[in-house]
């Protein structure tokens, strides 16, 4: 039936659109202030030489950019970014799955760990960050302390460029397991109770079932945590920043505390947004790259 010229179903398009336009408007107008504006500003800046404070900005085009492609002190802090992505995974993935089985084999009696284990995830990172700086401290640590006992020497875990970046990975290790714990559960919530009595039926152990059946079916799970582990791990400051604030040296600087000192120590805004551009960059690109590849191969099951 038409309306003036209008069917029903166009007039009902119509009011669905606007009534889409009207709840849209406020979250994009939130990403458009916080997020898409943030970015542009940031490589505007980056085109200037600049202290962050006076109005007196330089225009130096592409004079911070190409400081940046010989920065070596820029890419060690990407490496070490990469060395923390890369850890990340092998670390807080494997592990959240492991304690995600546990907690899925174990049912109602193992509701208590799920409790303790997910204790880190509720502690602020600074928090978190000033605890292991004393827990781990060369004089009355932990660490040092159970050496002493044993008759060593004290142990300098942070202090020493070999072990500082490790043992910052092992403490986010130790926040971030649990939300990989939960998002594993999260995933076993969808293997249908079924399969497990069907291969309970045909003679399978919990072994054989998680290794052939679940492991397989938590895939997607498992792609999805990568993905936020990597990103995450990319970007990574405040408790690294809070334990280490980057050194021995360079062996614990990451693209964000690098950013941050260049930006809001040294005064120096315009390099500052050169490197953060080049982290988003950086970032979006990997990203986006190991998407295409986890996602590049469709499974169904």
């Amino acid at each position: 039936m038409k309306n003036g010229g209008i069917t029903l179903a166009q007039k009902r398009q119509k009011d669905t659109n606007r009534v889409a336009a009207v709840f849209l408007a406020p979250v994009i107008i939130l990403l458009v202030i916080f997020i898409f504006y943030p970015i542009v500003e940031t490589f505007r800046v980056s085109a200037f030489e600049w202290n962050g404070i006076s109005s007196d900005l330089k225009f130096i085009g592409l004079g911070n950019w190409e400081k940046l492609m010989k920065d070596d002190k820029f890419w060690t802090a990407f490496l070490n970014n990469i060395k923390v992505m890369i850890l990340s995974i092998l670390i807080q993935i494997p592990l959240g799955v492991a304690m995600a089985t546990f907690v899925e084999f174990a049912g109602k009696k193992a509701a208590i760990f799920k409790i303790i284990w997910f204790i880190p995830m509720l502690m602020s990172s600074v928090a978190i960050g000033f605890l292991f700086t004393y827990a781990l401290a060369t004089n009355g640590g932990i660490i040092s302390s159970i050496s002493q006992l044993l008759g060593g020497n004290n142990v300098d875990l942070l202090g020493s460029p070999d072990t500082a970046l490790y043992t910052v990975i092992g403490v986010v290790a130790w926040q971030f397991t649990p939300f990989y714990m939960v998002y594993c559960v999260a995933g076993y919530t969808n293997v249908s109770e079924d399969v497990y009595e069907a291969s309970v039926i045909d003679g399978a152990n919990k072994r054989q079932y998680f290794v052939h059946i679940a492991l397989p079916l938590l895939k997607p799970t498992l792609k999805s945590a990568a993905v936020l582990s990597m990103v995450g791990s990319l970007k990574y400051f405040d408790l690294v920043y809070v334990m280490t604030g980057g050194g021995p040296g360079n062996s614990t600087e990451l693209m964000a505390t690098y950013m941050y000192k260049l930006s809001f120590a040294q005064f120096n805004m315009g390099y500052g947004s050169a490197v953060a551009g080049g982290m988003f960059i950086l970032i979006s690109v990997i990203s986006l790259v190991t998407m295409k590849v986890l996602n590049g191969k469709k499974e169904e099951y």
